[in-house]
């Protein structure tokens, strides 16, 4: 304890590059978060504004695309800070709240899929009750508590979390984590371990209700009286992301309990920030080509804007 001090400021350590590789890696960073904010602004603003996509499921994957955006905030932007500057460093407030965005947004994508694997069971299983079942009061209740309850676990994590003395000022990473906190602190009340095995129980429960639901909805649709096309034009997106999301996150979280530490520090950047860029990307991507009202929706604008656009040309000729 004779090393405990106030601490303000945190060292980032994950990045260690050139100047040469930092306007690299500014220019690819920057163009990746423009894209992923391109895709799920032009995804949100398609569900809002055509009011046939106003339906459970579309209403959910809007939420979904607003939670990406929530999340890669959390990120980007320091990040981008950090590239243009020659120290990396970040306040200890900055640091709780940078974690707690970001991996709050992580608890929300995975209780949005799990409300979205509901509204397919019901759907495909229930197609009968489907409107009676989800209600405009059902959906948003269901849509809050998506938004609430992870909120709230993470607040209470980082709450705790923040109450703790550190021993240390190095974060041996691109960005902040409640976990790495935790390491650098001098010791972790059992609240906060109480806290942290809760919400693992939390999400597991979250998880196994995934899994259950679609494991469900595939042996129904293999039955030969059972139709088959809503299961592949609604769920497949669905387990595309769901995949996608998981395959990410556990990997982060994998390596950052149990990971070896001789790994080469690209490698570990790559395997800390991909579960912020291929998600965000991806959702959107998937949904928007596979569900068909979007797909139609997205080119029927496309298409009248060159419409106009031809139509302001011929009237600029023929003056």
């Amino acid at each position: 304890m004779d090393n405990v001090s106030v601490t303000s400021l945190l060292i980032l350590l994950g990045l260690n590059c050139t100047v040469e590789q930092k306007v690299t890696l500014f220019s690819l960073t920057l163009l990746c978060y423009l894209i992923i904010w391109i895709l799920n602004i032009v995804l949100i603003v398609t569900i809002i504004v055509d009011k046939s996509l106003h339906e459970p499921m579309y209403i959910f994957l809007c939420n979904l695309c607003i939670n990406g955006l929530y999340g890669t905030s959390g990120f980007y932007p320091k990040f981008l800070m950090d590239l243009l500057s020659p120290s990396h460093v970040i306040s200890y407030a900055g640091c709780l709240l940078q974690s707690f965005v970001i991996y709050s947004s992580v608890g929300c994508d995975l209780s949005i899929l799990a409300v979205m694997a509901y509204d397919r069971y019901v759907a495909i299983c229930r197609p009968l009750v489907y409107h009676s079942v989800m209600t405009k009061q059902r959906v948003s209740l269901l849509v809050f508590f998506s938004w609430l309850l992870p909120l709230y676990c993470m607040f209470m994590n980082t709450i705790t979390i923040s109450q703790s003395k550190l021993c240390g000022s190095h974060i041996h990473k691109l960005y902040c984590s409640n976990w790495l906190i935790g390491k650098i602190a001098c010791s972790v009340t059992i609240v906060n371990s109480a806290i942290v095995y809760f919400n693992i129980a939390f999400y597991a429960s979250h998880s196994f209700f995934i899994a259950w639901s679609y494991i469900y909805l595939i042996r129904m649709c293999i039955k030969p009286q059972t139709n088959s096309s809503k299961f592949m034009q609604t769920c497949v997106p669905h387990l595309l992301s769901l995949f996608t999301y998981s395959f990410a996150v556990i990997l982060d979280l994998m390596y950052m309990r149990f990971g070896p530490r001789d790994v080469s520090q690209s490698l570990q950047n790559f395997m800390a920030i991909q579960f912020l860029i291929f998600p965000p990307i991806l959702n959107p991507l998937i949904y928007g080509l596979k569900l068909t009202k979007i797909r139609n929706r997205i080119l029927g604008v496309i298409h009248d804007r060159g419409k106009d656009q031809k139509c302001v040309d011929k009237a600029a000729q023929k003056r």
